[in-house]
């Protein structure tokens, strides 16, 4: 069978690449093409185009770039036409992928979503949307099955796919001497992988540094953004390192980290690393989301509690003098450190266990099956 995917996120991709090799296990004669990454075509995807061409954070930066995404959105949809694939995946991306969600509807062509848009997040009624609009939602919170049950809408609950990404994490065991790091803590500087978030949150991060000699800094960069992004703003702090595409090998030796809000607040917690979550974007766009968002939580570490269990510092209070405050409280020592942990216990527990993809790809693969068995 013929699958078209689309992820627009560096986190999409990896969770396109392993929902891949699921969905080649039940059906070996599966044909991918889609717009992700590396790690999608790696896994045996056709890469018709490169997410870092579609990844715009804020409302300011969606509506300057407006342009470029009507285009894009152009060529995807003339190019799925092209294909006209068995199934249309996507994968979170929401404000793109809604829409590519209805023009496959309206073109006969059968769309599943895997890893929800955050629609509980805010306009929540644009769950209508998805119900009238996707074939199967197939969710990664547990929180986000009853949701959905309010629009009397049943969703496929499989787990979360960084569950799988985890276990099948392996460690380099050489990863602390290649960085020439001493004994000292280490603390991990996660910024983000969009250029927005990098530029708006990293200084603040480094600028806190200063104040703990007592521990080793590391940034968490990635390759999908450009060297002297990083480089410009790390000149001024030559004690703290950097590695490129290796998160998970640094919070495997973090102590604590800092983490921009997204994915990576939950893969931290998930490592049992202590964190304080960072946000920052453009006055406009925060004034806007500030009406908008319907959760009291921007991590999902805390919206899976349904509590505070990490530290948001959001916009304003993103500053050196408060980082500095928040990261001190989780130190080795610290209480706050054992009343985080004992949060992120609870968190796992709420997760359930590995294999989010596999179940996501064998029920896709069951689905179209039994369709086709139903045409012939």
């Amino acid at each position: 069978m013929n699958y078209y995917l689309i992820a627009g996120e560096r986190s999409g991709d990896l969770h396109g690449a392993n929902l891949i090799r699921a969905i080649r296990r039940h059906d070996p004669d599966a044909q991918c093409r889609a717009y992700g990454g590396e790690q999608m075509e790696d896994a045996g995807a056709v890469l018709v185009r490169h997410y870092r061409e579609m990844a715009f954070m804020g409302f300011l930066e969606v509506v300057k770039n407006l342009g470029t995404i009507r285009r894009i959105m152009r060529e995807c949809q003339a190019d799925l036409l092209e294909h006209r694939p068995d199934v249309l995946i996507l994968i979170d991306y929401a404000g793109f992928n809604l829409r590519m969600a209805r023009f496959a509807k309206q073109h006969g062509i059968r769309v599943f979503y895997y890893i929800s848009p955050k629609v509980w997040a805010w306009n929540q009624r644009r769950a209508l949307k998805i119900k009238a609009n996707v074939d199967r939602l197939f969710t990664i919170l547990p929180f986000e099955t009853e949701f959905f049950a309010k629009y009397d809408y049943n969703v496929d609950y499989v787990g979360n796919p960084l569950l799988d990404a985890l276990a099948d994490f392996q460690p380099n065991p050489d990863f602390r001497s290649t960085l020439k790091l001493d004994e000292r803590p280490v603390v991990a500087l996660l910024p983000g992988s969009r250029r927005q978030e990098i530029t708006s949150i990293l200084p603040a991060m480094l600028a806190a540094t200063r104040q703990f000699p007592d521990c080793q800094f590391v940034v968490g960069t990635v390759s999908n953004l450009p060297a002297p992004l990083y480089g410009n703003l790390l000149g001024r702090y030559p004690t703290v390192k950097r590695v490129n595409d290796a998160a998970y090998d640094l919070l495997h030796i973090a102590t604590a980290a800092l983490v921009t809000s997204g994915t990576a607040t939950l893969e931290t917690a998930l490592f049992n690393v202590p964190q304080v979550v960072c946000y920052k974007t453009t006055t406009v766009s925060y004034t806007i989301a500030k009406r908008l968002i319907a959760v009291p939580f921007i991590s999902l570490v805390n919206l899976i509690a349904n509590r505070e269990v990490v530290k948001e510092l959001i916009q304003n209070d993103l500053t050196a003098d408060r980082i500095t405050d928040e990261l001190r409280a989780i130190l080795p020592g610290e209480p706050g450190r054992d009343t985080q942990l004992a949060g992120y216990t609870e968190v796992q527990g709420k997760m359930g266990e590995s294999g989010a993809s596999e179940r996501a790809g064998s029920r896709m693969v069951d689905e179209l099956k039994r369709a086709q068995e139903t045409k012939s």
